[in-house]
């Protein structure tokens, strides 16, 4: 009842003139200067000290970066003293503050500006209001339940409408099922679900509708799954996001013939995903001509409210229902969503539960009905008109950028863009299309498609954290893949976009793409080099952004098993060390395999030429050593166990060769003795020696007669990869040198002239006649002097780059 008082408001009513101010004008009527009630002025007084010590102490936490209080966050006993309202905001403020050190990657609370505070104000009166006798708190909330009906249905174009307030968005769309089951089946109060039996309802969902929001109306509903319909999109012409409106007809005559009742419609003005609109005209003449209710939803609604709408949204201005949710677009905190609808019978919006007669329902308009006077029609508009300015902004500036594909509709008044990156594919078109290129495989197909998908989620998170403001989605839809959505609609007024962060949103863009062509045009190359190189497996993971992903396969390795390789991981782990230590501009980690358990090695995005032969030989050598050297560890222990049981064996040996040379007289104490001191025995020592190199015992009578060791085996050279190359001082590793001076850093530049100088220093030093004896004069029997000169200038290692004469034959001939 409330309600239609409201729509009978005139546009001449003085209650509705505070709409038309401007958003700088206070709240409240500029005729009393002072607020009579002491009331509202001690709350309005609290609620903006309130707000500014929270904010405060926000800043401070920021600045000083202080230290968590754990104790705080233990619940305790209540206190029987009470506190005052600085120690609970205190309490408040660490328990909204208190995480934020430990998760740094978390989106700071939002700064809410003045309109903020009008709608947080409004909740404080709420529950002030309530407090009121019945009579004044029935007039209060009709009044403010009416007006704010009103200037909704005046600013949307939606006339003579009512309006449900509500906190869950879905909630209204539940209510509006609910009055057209009322509708349609007048025996529905009496008999309930006894009469939806032999007729079941039928609800349209389009495929493009958020997720489970079916789902959600069958369980408030209490209706079975099978009465919900899935609409499909458009597949040959059209929009591959809006409803085919042919197939719905069709859909509509199987169900008729059934014996079904088809109910109800939800239409997109702006689907959840793209942001793009059904064909409502179409959609409103099916609805009327089969006694469909008709209910749209989106964000595209918004553009009602702006002098130039298109004509698929200006169609939803017909419709039965729809949904709003001015919070968001306005950038209101704690604002309930709309729900404006046209039914005549108010007994039956009352079973339904869009209307009641309890005041605080009534009062979950006044947050909304305070912050539309404070804003007034200029400033809805102006909000609303900025974000659609952004969304083409950003529009056009990606038309020209290349390698970016726009899904937004063909219109100019669309608010939301989804871009995403997109590589042209060998014989396709420039621009690219679903259907897949005759020349190319499938496989081919599906594998530019997960690269390209692991790109852009890997561009989106990028964009997210270099311009937050933007308020980037990244979103992976049915038929373009992973795509990025900038909906400014949506997050404008609450991050406080503006269009300077468009233009850095633009620069971001460009700056990545370079690295996106690189590291796509090196995947191919990077696959093959890892296919024919022996004991290096290539690992397709399609969710990594990088080059690529290998795997080495040492000799235990089994391939068909998919648990935990500890061999292998210890192999990986030293292969990401070495190759970390190589310091180039390629990234690498260490992770376990996609659909197993075994480590790999994860080569990230390139941002420069890349030589792949060099890389994969440089991994495919420094694993091989890796694993050669830990299996010279682990044999080490087996082959000195085994030679020292050998070595104890053959001493045991000797000791008893010798007892039986020396006889059994001489081991007897007192007649050892004599017998030694009169006839002694010449016994050589003889022990023995186990050589790691070539792991063999050998006998310790050469060291002890030439009082010298063995120089033993040679041990073998540490094998090296057959592609290396020799790279210029100062470059990079895995760098093409097909660039010249472009591959040298400044460092390079610095250290070659250092070169050059030090060879200058040592051609312009004068040559020393000769080295001065630092002992008595030289034996006659003593090389000639300029012979001893050479060897010493050889044994101080003094080289003369003039001296052409060989000085590698006279240690040889000192020796």
């Amino acid at each position: 009842m409330s309600s239609q008082q409201g729509n009978r408001l005139s546009p001449c009513d003085p209650r509705i003139t505070r709409l038309h101010s401007a958003p700088g004008d206070p709240p409240f009527p500029p005729e009393p200067l002072q607020i009579a009630d002491p009331t509202l002025a001690e709350m309005g007084k609290n609620l903006k000290e309130a707000m500014k010590m929270l904010e405060h102490s926000q800043r401070r936490t920021e600045e000083e970066n202080g230290k968590k209080l754990v104790s705080g966050d233990i619940p305790g006993p209540l206190q029987g003293s009470g506190q005052d309202m600085v120690s609970i905001l205190q309490l408040v403020q660490n328990l909204m503050h208190g995480e934020e050190e430990e998760e740094s990657q978390s989106p700071r609370i939002q700064n809410i500006g003045e309109q903020g505070h009008i709608a947080l104000l409004g909740h404080s009166l709420g529950a002030y209001i309530s407090t009121l006798d019945k009579e004044k708190l029935r007039k209060l909330t009709t009044r403010i339940l009416s007006d704010t009906t009103l200037w909704l249905c005046r600013i949307f174009r939606y006339e003579n409408g009512c309006a449900y307030f509500h906190e869950e968005e879905r909630e209204g769309l539940a209510k509006i099922c609910r009055l057209a089951l009322h509708s349609c089946y007048e025996d529905f109060v009496v008999d309930g679900f006894n009469v939806l039996y032999n007729k079941k309802p039928v609800i349209y969902l389009s495929a493009a509708a958020r997720p489970g929001l079916g789902q959600y109306l069958c369980n408030q509903l209490g209706l079975p799954f099978p009465c919900l319909c899935r609409v499909p999109c458009n597949t040959m012409f059209g929009s591959q996001h809006q409803m085919d409106v042919a197939f719905l007809e069709k859909l509509i005559k199987e169900d008729l013939e059934r014996g079904k009742l088809p109910l109800l419609l939800v239409a997109n003005a702006g689907t959840a995903a793209v942001g793009h609109t059904d064909k409502i005209g179409r959609l409103k003449e099916l609805c009327e001509q089969y006694g469909i209710w008709l209910h749209v939803e989106g964000v595209n609604l918004a553009t009602l409210a702006l002098g130039y709408v298109s004509s698929s949204v200006l169609a939803a201005t017909k419709c039965d229902s729809m949904t709003l949710t001015p919070g968001p677009w306005l950038g209101l905190p704690a604002v309930p969503a709309v729900t404006l609808y046209k039914h005549d019978d108010p007994a039956l919006t009352l079973v339904a539960g869009l209307t009641s007669n309890k005041p605080a329902d009534k009062l979950r308009a006044l947050p909304l009905w305070l912050s539309l006077q404070y804003l007034g029609l200029d400033g809805i508009v102006e909000r609303i008109k900025h974000a659609c300015q952004l969304s083409q902004r950003l529009q056009e500036s990606l038309k020209k950028v290349n390698h970016i594909k726009i899904l937004v509709e063909d219109e100019l008044s669309s608010p939301v863009v989804v871009f995403r990156f997109f590589q042209e594919l060998p014989g396709s078109d420039p621009v690219p299309t679903t259907v897949p290129v005759p020349n190319m495989a499938p496989s081919t197909v599906g594998r530019e498609r997960h690269s390209c998908d692991a790109l852009n989620r890997w561009l989106g998170e990028q964009l997210k954290q270099l311009v937050p403001a933007s308020g980037l989605t990244v979103m992976d839809l049915e038929v373009e893949g992973v795509c990025i959505r900038f909906s400014p609609l949506t997050t404008a007024a609450v991050l406080g976009t503006r269009g300077e962060d468009v233009d850095q949103l633009v620069a971001c863009i460009q700056s990545k793409l370079p690295v996106l062509t690189c590291t796509l045009q090196l995947r191919e190359e990077f696959k093959q080099e890892v296919t024919g190189t022996a004991g290096l497996l290539y690992v397709d993971d399609p969710n990594w952004p990088g080059i690529g992903v290998v795997r080495y396969e040492h000799a235990n390795d089994d391939k068909s098993s998919l648990k935990l390789d500890p061999e292998g991981e210890k192999i990986h782990a030293g292969l990401l060390k070495k190759l970390n230590e190589l310091e180039s501009d390629l990234t690498f980690k260490m992770g376990p395999e996609y659909k197993s358990m075994k480590s790999c090695i994860y080569v990230g995005m390139a941002s420069d030429d890349v030589d792949i032969s060099e890389l994969v030989e440089t991994i495919a050598v420094t694993a091989r050593e890796i694993e050669e050297n830990s299996r010279l560890l682990e044999n080490m222990t087996e082959v000195v166990r085994k030679g020292i049981q050998e070595a104890q064996v053959q001493l045991q040996k000797a000791n008893e060769e010798r007892l039986l040379e020396e006889g059994v007289l001489r081991q007897i104490p007192v007649v050892g003795s004599v017998l030694n001191w009169f006839s002694p025995v010449q016994a050589s020592q003889k022990g023995r020696t186990f050589n790691l190199t070539a792991g063999s015992l050998e006998s310790t009578e050469h060291t002890y007669v030439y009082k010298a060791q063995g120089a033993g085996v040679t041990p073998p050279q540490t094998p090296s990869g057959t592609r290396a190359k020799q790279r210029l001082p100062g470059q990079k590793p895995f760098k093409r040198s097909l660039r010249g001076s472009d591959a040298l850093s400044e460092t390079s530049s610095v250290s070659h002239v250092e070169d050059l100088e030090k060879l200058e220093h040592l051609s312009g030093a004068p040559e020393p006649d000769g080295l001065e004896p630092s002992g008595p004069e030289p034996h006659p029997g003593a090389p000639p002097p300029q012979e001893a000169e050479r060897t010493g200038a050889f044994q101080n290692g003094a080289q003369r780059p003039e001296d052409d004469r060989p000085q590698v034959e006279e240690p040889e001939s000192l020796r």
